[in-house]
């Protein structure tokens, strides 16, 4: 929670030499200062609510980072799958080649 500080009693002295009582004057300071307070304890973050932030981001960074992990392992993987797929389908392809040639050298 945040404090504001001002020189209350000279601003009651400004107030009062500008013609209003000092009751007046006291009343409208503890408003002010009540109202100056209240607008930035509402927009302040403290260092408890950065921290919580901090920790939260922190926890938001780890989880993409083994999503990722995750998701390369995966790509990987298929990656693997698609590298024998297509080297069986090479091998065959070089079966039905030389059985061709040898076909065709035999005529």
């Amino acid at each position: 929670m945040s404090t504001t500080t001002f020189d209350t009693f000279k601003f009651v002295d400004k107030l009062e030499k500008a013609g209003l009582s000092r009751e007046q004057a006291s009343a409208i300071v503890e408003a002010q200062k009540d109202a100056l307070s209240e607008a930035l304890d509402s927009n302040i973050a403290t260092r408890g609510d950065l921290a919580a932030v901090k920790a939260e981001l922190k926890a938001d960074i780890a989880g993409s980072k083994s999503d990722l992990k995750a998701e390369i392992a995966a790509i990987r993987s298929d990656m693997q799958a698609l590298e024998m797929r297509l080297t069986i389908k090479l091998g065959a392809l070089m079966v039905v080649a030389v059985g061709v040639i040898a076909t065709l050298m035999k005529h």
